[in-house]
């Protein structure tokens, strides 16, 4: 079966998407080393200092995000799940986006839990404060983001898995499926019946059970996948629909 034979019976998609997606709207993986960030004032400085220019804050969306909100426009996308902290998404007109990772756009107090918006830190940094805290508490500010070893939050990871189990289709895209757990919810998808597609340049440890596999960016994969027309009819029916169960 091709990925466009997928395509056309998909009518309720959950989206799995990785940093190849963003990788040509000029945004790079971002990471960064909370326990260092926590316990070094230096290491916050430098951190703060280089987030003043990350190319995310004038990146735009690009093809793949453009036709990932196209169909969620269409009613196919039942949710998009990133594990980007970009924002590209929801700036190319997502709603339904559950960020794995969190996101960069805002920032969390590591000691009271208080959010504000990453801007008003970054200006403050601009102005002379090269490592903002908290107005509430006086704690360390960070992204409000997952480092790397830290563990997904519950929720986010719920509303992942159900996105998944709710779905006729699951389409991945411009993710290696190396990172736990959300390479995890690939399998899932596929022991729930879904169809899975796989748009990567490289090969996944999950490919074996994807219905099909581009080899292609996610900028010229996902819109072609996504001018597809649906000719499927009928009830859908998944592991969300309580009619199945």
């Amino acid at each position: 079966m091709s990925a466009r034979d997928v395509m056309a019976v998909a009518r309720r998609i959950t989206v799995l998407t990785g940093a190849g997606v963003s990788v040509e709207s000029g945004v790079v993986r971002f990471g960064f080393d909370a326990a260092a960030f926590l316990t070094s004032a230096r290491a916050r400085r430098s951190a703060w200092e280089s987030w003043l220019d990350d190319p995310m804050w004038t990146a735009v969306p690009n093809a793949a995000h453009h036709a990932v909100a196209g169909l969620e426009r269409a009613g196919r996308v039942r949710a998009v799940v990133t594990q980007n902290v970009d924002g590209l998404h929801q700036r190319a007109g997502s709603s339904s986006v559950v960020e794995l990772h969190g996101s960069m756009s805002r920032v969390v107090c590591a000691s009271c839990g208080a959010t504000s918006a990453m801007s008003g830190a970054l200006e403050r940094v601009r102005s002379g404060d090269s490592s903002p805290q908290c107005v509430v508490c006086g704690g360390i500010l960070r992204p409000a983001t997952v480092a790397f070893g830290e563990p997904l939050h519950p929720d986010v990871l719920r509303a992942a898995r159900t996105a998944v189990l709710d779905c006729d289709v699951m389409l991945v895209a411009g993710t290696s499926l190396m990172v736990e757990p959300a390479a995890q919810l690939v399998p899932l998808a596929a022991r729930a019946g879904a169809a899975v597609v796989i748009c990567t340049l490289e090969p996944t440890p999950y490919d074996e059970l994807a219905a099909a596999v581009v080899r292609e960016p996610a900028a010229s994969a996902l819109p072609e996948l996504a001018a597809v027309p649906v000719v499927a009819t009928g009830p859908i029916r998944t592991w969300g629909d309580p009619s199945s169960w």
